[in-house]
């Protein structure tokens, strides 16, 4: 029976049953395996794959939904990965193609590395912003920080969602609540009584992922880092607004080197909702 083109391959959703081989994917593109980060996405978000007829995936994506279920008012893209041995013979964009018309109205954001920016720019998404990714041992000195920070507990929740929405433009209750599971630390900054940032730093292989970083001022975003790299011996990683130059300023002098740039790219809207100025790093670039 002869092999079907790749034209031809079905394009269906993915579930949780198939993060061993989105894993799989990941590691055949040189990339980390990721299982931690690919369970959270594929949980919080709808999956999108092409299996290959000899076994594996040929190519993956995901989509994370914001807002109302019925109509969502932002969907990020990301993990967008085909194998290499199907690498250059258009099926990630025709992956790609599939997921813009399945989300029909809904606007569009996701991260580009140089290599897949030109793809996106075809597709219509356009380059509204950057962000730089850091990586390293934070170095702690002995100056004091001016703003109070501790772990979260359960009852921050409620404040911690009505503080995420306002900043990041739209609801997305089902990826905050999945962080007291998904990170190792969840720490909160407080002024008053009252919560006024948060951060979460969650494991992928051998560093601890700063992400979100969501802070009042530049201040409280630099104790909120500090305070979650005092909690591990791992190297932090961690992608930053490069409009918040100060902070990566600061993180820098601090042993945090810089690793890559990313295109912050949005289809549909000119840019992304929300407060950018309190809205340091994502939960990671893959989520938006």
């Amino acid at each position: 029976m002869p092999t079907p083109s790749l034209d031809a391959l079905p394009i269906r959703r993915l579930t949780l049953r198939d993060l061993t081989a989105c894993a799989d994917l990941s590691e055949d593109r040189g990339w980390p395996r990721e299982e931690h980060k690919w369970g959270l996405l594929l949980a919080a978000g709808r999956g999108y794959g092409i299996d290959d007829p000899d076994g594996g995936l040929v190519a993956a994506c995901v989509v994370t939904e914001y807002g109302p279920q019925e109509q969502p008012a932002l969907a990020a893209i990301g993990m967008v990965l085909v194998a290499e041995r199907h690498a250059h013979r258009g099926v990630g964009r025709r992956l790609m193609r599939h997921v813009v018309s399945a989300m029909g109205t809904t606007p569009l954001t996701l991260h580009a590395t140089p290599f897949g920016q030109p793809l996106y720019e075809e597709l219509g998404f356009k380059a509204t912003g950057r962000a730089e990714m850091l990586r390293g041992h934070f170095v702690s000195t002995a100056a004091r920080q001016q703003v109070a920070t501790r772990a979260a507990t359960a009852e921050d929740l409620p404040a911690l969602l009505r503080l995420d929405e306002e900043v990041f433009g739209v609801d997305r209750t089902h990826i905050v609540t999945r962080l007291p599971a998904f990170a190792d630390q969840l720490r909160v900054a407080e002024e008053d009584g009252r919560i006024i940032g948060y951060a979460a730093a969650w494991p992928n292989m051998d560093t601890h992922v700063v992400g979100p970083l969501i802070a009042r001022d530049t201040g409280t975003a630099k104790a909120l880092l500090a305070s979650l790299a005092a909690h591990t011996d791992r190297p932090l990683r961690t992608d930053i607004d490069v409009r918040h130059g100060e902070l990566l300023g600061w993180a820098k002098e601090h042993g945090l080197t810089s690793v890559a740039f990313n295109a912050v790219m949005t289809y549909g809207i000119t840019e992304l909702p929300g407060d950018w100025s309190r809205r340091f790093a994502p939960v990671t670039v893959a989520a938006g």
